[in-house]
């Protein structure tokens, strides 16, 4: 145990991909190893996600400071986890939420959390000397690593480009790529394929916050045209070569009155309605995956829209906030096929490694996620390859917070023993 007790852990502030403050961790161990740590943070999210603790104070970062988490870190993780062991994160993970005493880690902030709960599995990885994903691997009991299949956002709207679009993202999916390598490079294909076609028809190549260009298309079917015309103009079969998954965003586009808000069309619809929409771009597209189709708390109506898409993946996001409970919920009525994972709205690496495990047992498939707000840590790469996430969603090839992404799997790939999944892990994928 000695070279790995936890000596000091210390925080400090950061900027992410946004300009927006967040909490980057370092923890020590006595054999002079050390794991660094940062956390993302989202627009799109979930009220049943963990809580991100800032410090309201205006004159602060607009009351985005994180202060007050990381003086919780000073004056109350570190002191907890002093001489502790490294290697037992689920116990440190579990003291963790003991000690902020509340499900959401409301009190202490799951940015502090997190940041402190990531470092260490890196600092004990570091004292191992083994790489990230094979720890991870360990700890999620995942079998063999396996580099993911890449997602990748093309198009933006929703809360990521300004409201532009009513539809959040339009993502490229390769689909017939052999390794990660050449996935990655078809989907490069695509994209610089699509700044051509939105330059050609006037609109505007502007980014918006993952790296996707943000045209402003006044309706989705419109955006998924230019989905489907970039890829055939990169020299790619649509529905073979590449498929096209969507980010509803739901839970973004509900109004007041419970109805949704498709306003760039001037159109209001009740559940019913947007399972009709949602399944009509479904029919007239090459779409393989739909995220957060409904609110996330429209659980009546959840099981109806997964029946009326059960040829493709149906992912929650906000649905299931990386929540076991909620997961289980999910799967007792029948919502979704798939689960998105981001570690920032469950709070620690265990109860993230909880999640994929109760997707994996009731036959759910997982996407590994980033954040809109994101930095430069590649942390979630290796948990998509150690933990067998078989899915990520980085954002686009644009920025260094999403391409040090991209790189950290193509590193990865060079390694033996770690095969690529492919659309394999694709639910519900047609046939080619």
């Amino acid at each position: 145990m000695a070279k790995t007790t936890i000596t000091a852990v210390k925080a400090r502030q950061i900027l992410d991909s946004r300009g927006r403050p967040t909490v980057e961790a370092d923890v020590m161990l006595e054999g002079g190893a050390m794991g660094r740590a940062s956390v993302p943070s989202g627009a799109s999210t979930s009220r049943s996600e963990a809580h991100e603790l800032r410090d309201g104070d205006a004159a602060s970062y607009f009351g985005r400071g994180v202060s007050r988490a990381m003086a919780n870190v000073a004056e109350e993780i570190a002191p907890l986890l002093r001489g502790r062991d490294a290697d037992d994160q689920a116990g440190i993970d579990g003291a963790l939420q003991a000690l902020d005493g509340t499900p959401r880690l409301e009190r202490l902030g799951a940015n502090a959390v997190l940041a402190v709960s990531l470092a260490i599995c890196r600092a004990a990885a570091e004292a191992g000397r083994e790489p990230l994903y094979r720890r991870l691997g360990a700890l999620a009991g995942a079998g063999d690593p396996m580099l993911p299949l890449p997602m990748v956002n093309i198009l933006s709207g929703g809360l990521h480009a300004g409201r532009g679009m009513d539809v959040q993202d339009f993502l490229a999916v390769p689909l017939s790529a052999a390794d990660y390598p050449t996935a990655l490079h078809d989907i490069i294909r695509v994209r610089a394929a699509a700044e051509d076609v939105v330059d050609r028809y006037g609109a505007p190549v502007l980014l918006a916050d993952e790296g996707g260009l943000s045209p402003g298309c006044p309706s989705a079917e419109i955006a998924l045209g230019l989905m489907v015309e970039a890829i055939e103009r990169a020299g790619l079969t649509p529905g073979r070569d590449i498929g096209i998954a969507i980010d509803v965003a739901a839970t973004s586009l509900l109004g007041a009155d419970g109805s949704y808000a498709l306003s760039r069309e001037g159109r209001s619809l009740d559940s019913a309605g947007m399972i009709e929409t949602v399944a009509g771009w479904v029919g007239r597209f090459p779409i393989v995956s739909v995220e957060d189709g409904l609110h996330d708390e429209d659980w009546s109506h959840w099981p109806e829209l997964t029946r009326r898409l059960s040829r493709i993946q149906v992912v929650g996001d906000d649905l299931f906030s990386t929540n076991p409970e909620r997961i289980r919920r999910g799967m007792d009525l029948g919502a979704a096929n798939s689960v998105l994972i981001k570690l920032n709205q469950n709070g620690t690496l265990t109860g993230t490694l909880d999640a994929l495990a109760t997707a994996r047992a009731g036959g759910y498939s997982t996407v590994v996620s980033a954040r809109s707000g994101e930095t430069g840590d590649s942390f979630m790469s290796d948990l998509a390859v150690g933990a067998v996430g078989g899915q990520i969603k980085i954002g686009s090839v644009r920025n260094t917070e999403r391409l040090e992404k991209y790189n950290q799997l193509l590193r990865i790939a060079e390694e033996p023993g770690v095969s690529y999944a492919g659309a394999r892990f694709l639910a519900g994928r047609r046939g080619p």
